[in-house]
C-alpha cells in the first residue's frame, strides 16, 4: 500500500527543507530538545523527511542530543542512505562511548559496508575507531578495521591516520602507534599531539619530550595548545619537573599561556610533580578559572598528601559559584579518602547525587574508595552495586577495599563473582586477592591466584612479586617466596621489605638482618617500614645493642623520624630482655603521640618477667587513658589477684562493665581437602561437636592451675583443646570417618585475650600429614607470650 502525501510542488517542498535544515542546525548547537521535536513534527507533516538532506540532519540531531533510540528511528526511515546519514548514527554512538554504543558502532559499520550506495569515508573510520577500545576483544576487531582502511586506501589521510594511532594509543600499544604514524604522509599538529600524549599516558616522558623535539627542531612544526597540552602531561614525576618548566616558559614565549587549557595543564604539571608552591602560583596567575582549573588544584593538593588544603579549596570553589565536574568530586573524594573523612565524604555524596553525577562510573569508584578507606564498608557495597555494569576499576577498588578492612573472606567471593561475570583482572586486582590469601593463610588459594597470574601473563614486577613474595612468607613457605623474590626483575624497597618482613615473622631473624645488609649493598633505600621489620628482628632474637644501634641508624643516617611503630619495636625489645625500667624511661622520654601502645606493651613485658609493681603501673596508665583492650583489664585484673589487692581487682573488673569492654573468643579454623573447619571457644554449631567433645584431647601440655598462671577464664582452654584435638590421632578416628584424609593443609589460630603461656608448648604435633602451623594474633600480648618459644619463634 503506498502511502498519500500532500501534493506539494517541487519548489514549495524544496523551499520547505531549506528552511527545516537551518533550523534543526540551529536546535542541535542549542541542543533544544523541544524545539527539534516540533521542527520534526512539522517535517513529518509536510512531507519534507523524503529529503535525504533533511532526515539526516534530523538524525545528527538526535544524535548529537544523545536520543540515539529516536535517531536510529529517523535513520531507518531513510530511504536511500548515504554515507552522512551512515556517520551521523554511526560517530552519534561513539561519542556517548561505553561497551554497548561502541558494539552498536561496529554493528552498523558492517552493515553499512554492504551498502552498495554508501562507502565509509575519514568521518566514518573516526567514529569507528574511537568507539573500539571500549570493546571486549578490541585488538582483534581493531585489526580488522585497521586492513579494511588500508584496503579502500583510507589510511592516507590524516584525519583517519591520526584517529588509527589514538585508537592503538588508547590499547597501550605505543610502538605500533608509532609505526603508524612515521607512516603517515600528511601530519598535522592533532597528530603529533595524539602520539605524545600517547605516551605520556604511558608515563613515557622521554619519549614524549624527544617526540617534541623533534617536531619543534627537525619538523618546525607550530606549536599549538594541543600539543603544549599533551607535552605537559607526560611530566608527573618531581624528577622531570625542569622539562615541564621549559614547556612552561616555552608557553609564556608563544603566547598561549592565557588559553585556559595551558593554564590548566601547568597546573596540573606542577602539582603532579609535587611542586605545589609553583602549582599554587600558576593557579592564582589565572584569569579565567574553569571547574577544570580547580579540579587541577585539588587534585594537586590531595595526591601531594595535603588533603586539608584540598578540602578547603573546594569550599572556596563552591562559595564563588563555579559548579564542579566530576573531576572536581573526584580530587574532594579522594581527599576524604587520605584522611578517612566520612563524614565529610558522606556530605560530598549528597552533593553529587543532587548534581546527578551519581551514575558516572569515575565518581561511583571514587565514592567506593572513600566509604572503603574510611571503615564504612557496608556504604561502599552499597555504592558499588549501585551501577549495573561496573567497569575492572571499580571491582578492583571494592575488592581492595574488603581487605584493607580485614573482610578477606568476601574480597575473594567477589573477586570469583567477577571471574563468573568475565571481568579480566589487573595487576592490582590480583595483588589485592593475593593480600587477601596472605592474610587468611590460605596457601592452596594462594597458589591458585599464582597460577592465575601466570595465565593472565602478569610477571613478577611491582606489585604482584612483592604481594606474592609476603603471601607465600606469611603461610610458612619461605622457600617458594625467596623464590619468587630472586626471579623479580626488579626488586624495589616494597619488596625488600616483604622478604625481610616474611624472615623475620617465621623466627629467622639472622637472616633478615643478612638480607637487610644486602639490600644496602644494592643501594636501596629503606624506608620506615623497613625499619619496623629490623628492629622487630633484633626484638625476635634479644639483639638489644643491635637494635639500638639500627633505632639511631635510622634518623641519623637515613633521616626517617620513628614512629610509633618503632618505639614499639624498641619497647618490646627492652622488655624481652628483662630491662623493664630502662623501657619504662624509654617510654616516659618519648617525644611522640603513642598512645595507649607503649603501655601495653610494656605490661606484657612485666607479667613475663612477674615484675607485678611496674606491670600495675604500666596497667594504670592505660586504664587513665581509655583503654579499650579487653586484654589490658584482664592482665592488670590478674596481677592484682597475685599481689592480692581484691579491691583493685573488683575495681578494674568494674571499670571494664562501665566501659562496655568485652573479651573477644578465640577462633581458629583448618583446612582439609578444601573444607574449613571453624572452631571459636564454646563452640556448638561445628556438625561433628558432639565427637570433639568425647574424643580426649592428645599431647595436651598446658597447666591452667598454677599459680602464677595468668589466665583467670576456662574459655581458652576449652578452645585450645580443640586445636591440639585437630592436630592428635583424632582427626583421623573423627574427621577421617567422615571420608576425608587426615592431611592438614593450613591451621590458624586466631587469638585474642591473656591466657595464652602454654600455646607454643601445646603446638608441637609429630608432624604426620602436618605443613605447615599458621598463627594469626589479634592480640599483640598473646603474640609476645608466645615469640620466643619453641616451635614459633627461637628462643633467646
Amino acid at each position: 500500500m503506498t502511502k498519500k502525501t500532500l501534493p506539494l510542488s517541487h519548489s514549495h517542498s524544496h523551499s520547505h527543507s531549506r528552511s527545516f535544515f537551518s533550523k534543526l542546525l540551529q536546535s542541535t548547537h542549542q541542543k533544544d530538545l523541544n524545539q527539534g521535536r516540533a521542527l520534526h513534527a512539522q517535517i513529518i507533516r509536510t512531507g519534507s523527511s523524503s529529503c535525504v538532506y533533511t532526515a539526516n540532519t534530523l538524525v545528527n540531531f538526535y544524535a548529537k542530543c544523545s536520543h540515539l533510540a529516536q535517531a536510529k528511528l529517523a535513520f531507518e526511515e531513510i530511504q536511500n542512505k548515504d554515507h552522512v546519514s551512515w556517520n551521523c548514527l554511526i560517530n552519534g554512538f561513539s561519542q556517548l562511548g561505553g561497551t554497548q554504543n561502541s558494539s552498536s558502532v561496529i554493528e552498523l559499520f558492517q552493515r553499512m559496508m554492504k551498502e552498495q550506495n554508501a562507502y565509509p569515508n575519514a568521518h566514518t573510520f573516526a567514529g569507528v575507531f574511537t568507539s573500539i577500545p571500549n570493546l571486549p576483544d578490541a585488538l582483534g576487531v581493531g585489526k580488522q578495521a585497521h586492513s579494511v582502511a588500508v584496503k579502500i586506501g583510507g589510511c592516507a589521510d590524516v584525519f583517519v591516520g591520526t584517529s588509527l594511532l589514538n585508537m592503538y594509543c588508547k590499547l597501550g600499544l605505543v610502538l605500533v602507534a608509532r609505526k603508524v604514524f612515521d607512516r603517515m604522509p600528511e601530519r598535522n599538529s592533532v597528530s603529533w599531539a595524539a602520539m605524545i600524549s600517547g605516551y605520556a599516558v604511558q608515563r613515557d616522558s622521554g619519549q614524549a619530550m624527544g617526540l617534541f623535539r623533534l617536531m619543534t627542531g627537525v619538523e618546525k612544526e607550530r606549536v599549538n595548545e594541543f600539543v603544549l597540552t599533551s607535552v605537559l602531561s607526560a611530566f608527573t614525576l618531581p624528577e622531570v619537573i625542569d622539562n615541564g618548566k621549559q614547556i612552561h616558559c616555552l608557553a609564556i614565549k608563544n603566547g598561549v599561556l592565557s588559553i585556559v587549557s595551558v593554564g590548566n595543564a601547568i597546573v596540573t604539571m606542577y602539582g603532579k610533580c609535587g611542586s605545589l608552591d609553583d602549582a599554587v602560583q600558576a593557579f592564582e596567575l589565572l584569569s579565567d578559572k574553569n571547574a577544570i582549573s580547580w579540579s587541577a588544584m585539588i587534585t594537586g593538593f590531595s595526591q601531594s598528601g595535603d588533603p586539608e588544603k584540598a578540602l578547603k579549596l573546594f569550599s572556596k570553589m563552591h562559595f564563588s559559584g563555579m559548579m564542579p565536574s566530576e573531576y572536581t568530586l573526584v580530587g574532594v573524594l579522594n581527599a576524604c579518602s587520605d584522611i578517612s573523612a566520612a563524614g565529610e565524604g558522606k556530605q560530598v555524596h549528597g552533593y553529587l547525587v543532587k548534581l546527578g553525577f551519581e551514575s558516572q562510573i569515575y565518581i561511583m569508584t571514587a565514592l567506593v574508595d572513600m566509604y572503603a578507606k574510611s571503615g564504612c564498608v557496608a556504604d561502599a557495597r552499597k555504592g558499588f552495586d549501585y551501577l549495573k555494569e561496573p567497569d575492572i576499576v571499580l571491582w578492583t577498588s571494592m575488592i581492595g577495599g574488603y581487605v584493607q578492612n580485614g573482610e578477606n573472606e568476601d574480597a575473594l567471593i567477589l573477586y570469583c563473582n567477577m571471574q563468573m561475570e568475565g571481568i579480566f583482572p589487573n595487576e592490582l586486582t590480583m595483588a589485592s586477592v593475593l593480600k587477601a590469601c596472605s592474610s587468611l593463610a590460605a596457601l592452596e588459594q594462594g597458589k591458585q591466584i599464582h597460577a592465575r597470574v601466570v595465565k593472565y601473563g602478569f610477571g613478577l614486577e611491582v606489585p604482584i612479586g612483592s604481594v606474592l613474595s609476603t603471601m607465600y612468607a606469611k603461610c610458612g613457605s619461605l622457600e617458594d617466596g625467596n623464590i619468587v623474590f630472586r626471579r623479580m626483575p626488579v626488586r624495589d624497597v616494597v619488596a625488600w621489605n616483604s622478604m625481610i618482613s616474611g624472615l623475620s615473622q617465621n623466627g629467622l631473624g639472622n637472616e633478615a638482618l643478612e638480607l637487610f645488609e644486602e639490600m644496602r649493598s644494592e643501594c636501596t633505600r629503606p624506608d620506615y617500614v623497613t625499619f619496623v621489620n629490623i628492629l622487630s628482628a633484633c626484638s625476635h632474637m634479644g639483639l638489644v645493642e643491635r637494635g639500638w644501634s639500627y633505632f639511631n641508624m635510622m634518623s641519623n643516617e637515613f633521616g626517617i623520624v620513628p614512629r610509633v611503630e618503632h618505639y614499639a619495636c624498641m619497647v618490646d625489645l627492652l622488655g624481652r630482655a628483662g630491662r623493664l625500667k630502662e623501657a619504662k624511661e624509654f617510654i616516659e622520654s618519648a617525644t611522640i603521640d603513642h598512645g595507649l601502645c607503649l603501655w601495653r606493651i610494656l605490661l606484657s613485658g612485666c607479667r613475663n618477667y612477674r615484675d607485678y609493681e611496674l606491670g600495675a603501673y604500666a596497667g594504670e596508665k592505660l586504664m587513665e587513658l581509655g583503654s579499650q583492650e579487653s586484654s589490658a583489664y584482664v592482665l592488670l585484673s590478674s596481677i592484682y589477684t597475685v599481689l592480692g589487692r581484691r579491691e583493685d581487682v573488683e575495681r578494674v573488673r568494674m571499670m571494664m562493665n562501665h566501659r562496655g569492654v568485652n573479651k573477644e573468643p578465640g577462633c581458629s579454623w583448618i583446612e582439609l581437602k578444601s573444607q574449613v573447619h571453624v572452631f571459636v571457644v564454646g563452640d556448638q554449631m561445628h556438625p561433628q561437636v558432639k565427637e570433639i567433645r568425647t574424643e580426649k584431647p592428645q599431647n595436651q601440655k598446658i597447666d591452667p592451675g598454677g599459680k602464677k598462671d595468668l589466665s583467670d577464664s576456662e574459655g581458652p582452654v576449652r578452645f585450645l583443646q580443640y586445636s591440639i584435638w585437630v592436630l592428635s590421632s583424632s582427626l583421623d578416628k573423627v574427621i577421617g570417618e567422615a571420608g576425608q584424609s587426615p592431611t592438614v593443609t593450613t591451621l590458624v589460630l586466631r587469638l585474642g585475650g591473656a591466657g595464652w603461656c602454654g600455646l607454643a608448648s601445646a603446638l608441637k604435633p609429630d608432624g604426620k600429614g602436618m605443613r605447615e602451623v599458621c598463627l594469626d594474633v589479634q592480640d599483640s600480648d598473646a603474640l609476645k607470650q608466645m615469640q620466643g618459644r619453641s616451635g614459633v619463634m627461637p628462643e633467646y
